[in-house]
């Protein structure tokens, strides 16, 4: 079963390793948890999974291989208090079906026939209307109907009635395919780190203090600069157009940045990069700040992140005068290289999916001028991307 288990976690491209595994068997071993599904759940999930975004893969091969384990241990019931059962039936039950739970005697009456039952069966059943199993009308049990029943064993709600559910799946918003939100951008933005002590000495060294005491002989406090991430970036957001459609991934984007670099710097640009940027979009044709300018403040240890669709005419990129908004003396083209070759460490972030790219000439073009370094606006684009920079 463990075996099984190990597989499919494999299979489903959760990168659990060997070793991982054998601490879960030792863990089993030592006896560590109760031997309760709920515990073993935790205990695997703790052991087998190292990263956010594979929960919700981790959730549905538990519920695919361990299904129908799911039973509930004799005198389970009575440690629910009748006054919690009463609550939900306010909450959740219509009257009619309040009605049809007092006819049959009330809650109380409902789980002590749930002991019951499971003291008397002793094999799987499917169907009918009395003993635990799926696909019958009997209150307790899965894939079936009653509508005051306690669901076992059930990957998840076929009518919305059963008062146990064990499969929330909370994590799928964590998985590689879904959109982005600030939470999840953060916890890709954090591969790009690199930890230093800087400033003031402001916080306590606690080593050093209990080393320098039992050196002197006396209390020798000693504080150290805090430890702060010192990557710096410098963000170019694509705005106006076709990135209307993206304001709210890039605004989640922008957010994340800010939270998790101390060392940002933002800049705004349309289509392409040219001769001029700018911060404030409401005063951008008075308040424009000269490429030139950026490209020479900041040194080339900076990390660069272009944030775009791409999706333009080609000759906004490769000709002169080629701006739907302005004359542009020298090609978009020309002031990208200039961004690559000062900027080593330097990548192109697409909310467009990567599936439509090959349609669309500019982005092509675009991706050529990063020396492929193009990757979609997704949870794993965006993993691949802080790769790419901390190798630079």
């Amino acid at each position: 079963m463990f075996l099984r288990f190990f597989s499919e976690l494999r299979a489903a491209k959760v990168p659990v390793s060997l070793r991982e595994y054998l601490l879960l068997m030792e863990a089993l071993d030592k006896d560590v948890i109760d031997r309760r599904i709920e515990d073993f759940y935790f205990l695997s999930r703790a052991s087998l999974v190292k990263d956010e975004k594979n929960l919700d893969k981790f959730d549905r091969v538990f519920g695919h291989v361990f299904k129908g384990l799911e039973t509930v241990e004799d005198g389970l019931t009575a440690d629910i208090p009748a006054e919690w059962l009463k609550a939900l039936t306010e909450k959740f039950l219509t009257d009619e079906e309040k009605a049809q739970i007092e006819a049959m005697g009330g809650f109380e009456k409902l789980m002590e026939t749930l002991q019951e039952r499971l003291k008397e069966q002793k094999e799987r059943h499917e169907g009918g209307s009395k003993w635990i199993g799926t696909g019958g009308t009997s209150p307790f049990g899965a894939n079936g109907y009653n509508p005051e029943g306690v669901r076992i064993g059930q990957d998840k709600s076929r009518h919305g009635r059963a008062v146990k559910v064990w499969d929330k799946r909370e994590y799928k918003n964590l998985d590689d395919s879904v959109e982005l939100g600030t939470r999840n951008i953060k916890v890709a933005l954090r591969r790009l780190r690199k930890f230093a002590r800087q400033g003031a000495l402001d916080e306590l060294d606690l080593k050093g203090t209990i080393q320098g005491t039992a050196e002197k002989g006396y209390l020798d406090i000693q504080m150290r600069p805090e430890r702060r991430n010192t990557i710096k970036v410098l963000l170019f957001f694509d705005i106006g157009g076709s990135m209307d459609g993206h304001i709210k991934l890039c605004e989640e984007l922008f957010s994340a940045a800010k939270t998790e670099f101390k060392h940002l710097e933002f800049f705004y640009f349309h289509n392409c990069l040219y001769e001029a940027v700018w911060k404030d979009n409401r005063r951008r044709q008075v308040e424009k700040i000269p490429t030139f300018e950026v490209l020479h403040k900041f040194p080339h240890d900076y990390k660069v992140i272009f944030v775009g669709d791409a999706t333009m005419s080609p000759y906004e990129i490769t000709y002169p005068g080629g701006s739907v908004e302005h004359w542009n003396e020298e090609a978009g083209a020309i002031w990208m290289s200039r961004v690559t070759d000062i900027y080593q460490s330097a990548v192109w972030l697409n909310p467009t999916p990567e599936r439509h790219w090959d349609y669309t000439q500019s982005i092509g073009v675009m991706k050529q001028l990063m020396n492929d370094r193009m990757f979609p606006l997704t949870l794993e684009g965006l993993d691949k991307a802080m790769r790419e920079l901390v190798r630079g």
